[in-house]
Order: C-alpha cells, then sequence, then structure tokens
C-alpha cells in the first residue's frame, strides 16, 4: 500500500490517508487491478482492507486522521459478513474502526443497486463513513446522491483540472457545493496540482482536498505535506 494525505484546506491539517493498492515492488495500481478477477475478488478486497489497517496502525496511530480504503462493490457479498474480517483487523492491530472511510467508486459498473445500498447502510450503521470516489466521471451521477446520501463525495479530477479558467466547471462545483450543503455531504476536491487551482477551489467553498499539491504517495509511509502559502 502507498498513502497519500487528504487535506482539510482552511484548518492546514491532514483529514484522512488514503490507502491505494501497490505491488510488491511498488507496481501502480492498474497493474495490479488488471490481475483480479471475478474467482479472487474477495479476497484481494479482504486482503487490502487488512493490509491497510495494518500499516495505518503502525504509521498513524492516533493523530486522529480518518484511513481511507478502497472497496469493490461487486466483491461483498453480505456486507454484516464480509466485514468481520476488517473489524478482526482492527482489533488485531488496535486501530478505531470509527476512523475507518470506505470509498468506492462511480466507475464501477454496480450488477445490483439495492445490493450497493444495503452495503451503504450496513457501514454507516456500524460507524464507517463512506464514500464516493471520482465522483463526475462514472455511470450513476446524481442518482447516486438520490438514492444512498454518503457522508462523503470526491470531485473527480477531470472537475478540477484548471478550474480557476474554466467557468463552466466553476458552475457545475458551484451547484455541487449547494446540494453537498443540504444533503449533509462533505466535498473533497481530488487531483489538484496548482495552487491557482486550490484558491478557485477555496473560492467555491470545497472544504477538503488531495492531489500531487500537497503530496504524491509513498510506499508504506507518510509523505510530508507541502502547504502552498
Amino acid at each position: 500500500m502507498a498513502f497519500q494525505p487528504i487535506v482539510d484546506i482552511a484548518a492546514r491539517r491532514v483529514w484522512a490517508h488514503e490507502a491505494l493498492v501497490r505491488g510488491p515492488a511498488g507496481e501502480p495500481a492498474g497493474d495490479i487491478l488488471a490481475k483480479v478477477t471475478d474467482a479472487n475478488r474477495y479476497r484481494f478486497d479482504q486482503d487490502c482492507r487488512a493490509k491497510a489497517i495494518e500499516l495505518a496502525s503502525r504509521l498513524f496511530p492516533e493523530d486522529g486522521s480518518l484511513l481511507s480504503v478502497n472497496f469493490q462493490p461487486n466483491a461483498v457479498y453480505r456486507a454484516e459478513t464480509c466485514i468481520r474480517a476488517t473489524l478482526q483487523a482492527c482489533r488485531q492491530h488496535r486501530f478505531d474502526p470509527s476512523r475507518l472511510m470506505f470509498e468506492f467508486t462511480e466507475n464501477e459498473r454496480v450488477i445490483d443497486a439495492a445490493h450497493l445500498e444495503d452495503i451503504v447502510t450496513a457501514y454507516r450503521g456500524l460507524g464507517f463513513t463512506v464514500a464516493i470516489d471520482d465522483f463526475g466521471a462514472g455511470f450513476a451521477g446524481l442518482t447516486l446522491l438520490a438514492d444512498l446520501t454518503p457522508d462523503v463525495v470526491k470531485i473527480d479530477m477531470k472537475l478540477v483540472r484548471g478550474v480557476e479558467a474554466a467557468p463552466r466547471q466553476q458552475a457545475i462545483l458551484r451547484a455541487l457545493v449547494g446540494l453537498a450543503t443540504e444533503l449533509g455531504i462533505t466535498l473533497i476536491a481530488e487531483g489538484v496540482e496548482t495552487p491557482a487551482e486550490l484558491a478557485a477551489l477555496r473560492a467555491l467553498g470545497i472544504p477538503l482536498a488531495q492531489g500531487y499539491l500537497f503530496a504524491r504517495p509513498a510506499l508504506e509511509a507518510l509523505p510530508p505535506v507541502n502547504w502552498p502559502a
């Protein structure tokens, strides 16, 4: 696993660390995910969670930040059953499970929407934070907000890139900020790379951000955070 921070823009503090899949020699996520099949998807999902929790318990055991873990909805057969191994890993490594945030990507076509809703309901009932990743680039769009009302929405980097000079992107993000406020959803801007993008996002009222401007992912380590002036 590699780790990349998610930061609170105004408070200038790390809000969460996202665990990102890497190979044993640092191979990128795409190389590893390409080897995931229906036959090994469940085991892969479970092993990733356990490894992320193990590393987080050593790297940031008590700083109050969240551990963000990606999961594949189609790998979760019954939420109550599959979460047992996650909770066991938390007990084993003395990691507070209330610090877990689970991200599912809008880019993955979910075979059974009702199944996804059951997962989100079960996870939130256990006190986990639930996030939609890559929002604005996938299959379901606003339907997910209506059906699931997640705790967090991560805005896809395509809506963030060059936003300071893109009135249409600004209009979309401004509307999304309004929706998020009404629905009680926290927004994270993904892929922030320049001070100009950050300034525009701050002006739009987006509270959290993630991207190379702050830190690149570090393999089994926490990268130092760059705080732009």
